[in-house]
């Protein structure tokens, strides 16, 4: 595979003397490993790493600090919390051996090797693999984890349970949204359902599910309210058409439905909730609304009004205080006569810039307050709401 410098005796001695230099400017910080006596293309390979690593906590957690990684690996790498999840399920259905086709980083084939399936991860491009390869090593995965250097469209896929992969989706160091982009080829990608029992693609949130092969179970994955990817479940775990996935912490919560229903529209009520954005995605708002004996005020606007407050991991509700026709004149007088400092904004259906907008309100004031920006029968509308 592609050599590392940073595995060798010298590498190890740079990374040791990157990390113990702490935050200081790079430029500083280069000085002062030449000065130690380390070559200058191992120093700046060493404080690129230290700077990954930082950024890789949120990802890969603890294991972070003695890993390895890539700028396009580490912005593409599955969450611990999501990767350990997806194994279960994996396991849980029997999958004992698994493919992975473009491995990246190999956070997923991790999770996998740790909930016992043996794993054979193929990485196209020569140096990523190579990061995989000694990353498995350092975490004593290598019993299970087989990281190989090649073209997974001319693997073998017989003989496994399960293939996943998950298509590189940049190009260049920019994101590519369009599928016929990706990498490994889109026709590829879509054409394994059916190849293997179980198949799963990772893709990004925003796929047309159109594009996705006949049956497929299509799951949006948030984490603390961000989405993070989207996941086509193609065999016998396509169980559901759509399926929101919410972890809170290391909990997850699951609204499944048929992503073609839809709710309810009439005038506002005394509570709105905003939907958090898996469900969005997912395109479940009716099956939401429906679960809460909610409603839209809006046939193309996803805030879910109720006549009760709604206590769900799903979504975030607020207590309406007023509900304006949106004037900046308006929203101002009435945010300062109750004496609103502090002012949440969220927009769902509005075309203006929070930030900006947050600037013109001009507000002075010992209170909060949420505001959200939105639609209402074809009107835009400011509603002034506290948190319930």
């Amino acid at each position: 595979m592609h050599p590392l410098p940073l595995t060798t005796p010298a590498g190890h001695a740079a990374l040791l003397a990157a990390h113990q230099l702490g935050e200081v400017d790079p430029l500083a910080a280069a000085s002062r490993l030449r000065g130690q006596g380390i070559d200058p293309e191992l120093a700046s390979a060493a404080l690129t790493q230290v700077a990954l690593r930082r950024r890789a906590v949120g990802k890969f957690g603890p294991d972070a600090e003695r890993l390895l990684f890539t700028r396009a690996g580490l912005e593409q790498a599955t969450r611990p919390v999501v990767a350990a999840r997806r194994a279960q399920r994996l396991w849980g259905a029997g999958v004992r051996t698994l493919i992975d086709l473009g491995c990246g980083l190999g956070a997923d084939a991790m999770a996998c090797a740790r909930a016992g399936i043996r794993v054979t991860a193929i990485e196209a491009d020569a140096e990523t693999a190579a990061v995989t390869g000694a990353n498995v090593a350092t975490l004593g995965l290598d019993s299970l984890i087989d990281v190989r250097h090649g073209d997974a469209t001319a693997a073998d896929l017989d003989g496994y349970d399960a293939a996943f992969c998950d298509p590189a989706r940049r190009s260049g160091g920019r994101r590519v949204f369009d599928p016929a982009a990706y990498s490994p080829p889109w026709d590829f990608v879509v054409g394994l359902a059916g190849r293997v029992p179980i198949t799963v693609l990772k893709l990004a949130p925003g796929i047309d599910p159109a594009l996705l092969p006949h049956g497929a179970e299509l799951e949006l994955v948030s984490v603390d309210g961000e989405v993070v990817e989207a996941a086509a479940w193609c065999g016998p775990l396509a169980t559901v058409p759509r399926r929101a996935t919410v972890i809170r912490g290391t909990i997850a919560h699951q609204l499944t439905g048929g992503g073609l229903a839809e709710a309810p529209v009439a005038k506002p009520g005394a509570f709105i909730t905003d939907p958090d954005g898996a469900v969005v995605r997912s395109h479940l708002v009716a099956e939401f609304a429906q679960a809460h004996g909610g409603w839209i005020g809006d046939p193309t606007i996803a805030y879910v009004w109720s006549d009760e407050p709604v206590s769900s991991p799903f979504g975030r509700c607020f207590a309406v205080d007023e509900l304006l026709p949106f004037s900046l004149k308006r929203l101002r007088t009435a945010l300062r006569d109750r004496g609103v400092g502090r002012v949440e904004i969220l927009k769902r259906g509005s075309a203006l810039d929070v930030e900006q907008l947050r600037r013109e309100l001009r507000l002075a004031g010992p209170t909060g307050a949420s505001v959200l920006l939105t639609m209402v029968a074809g009107r835009p509308f400011a509603i002034i709401a506290n948190p319930v």
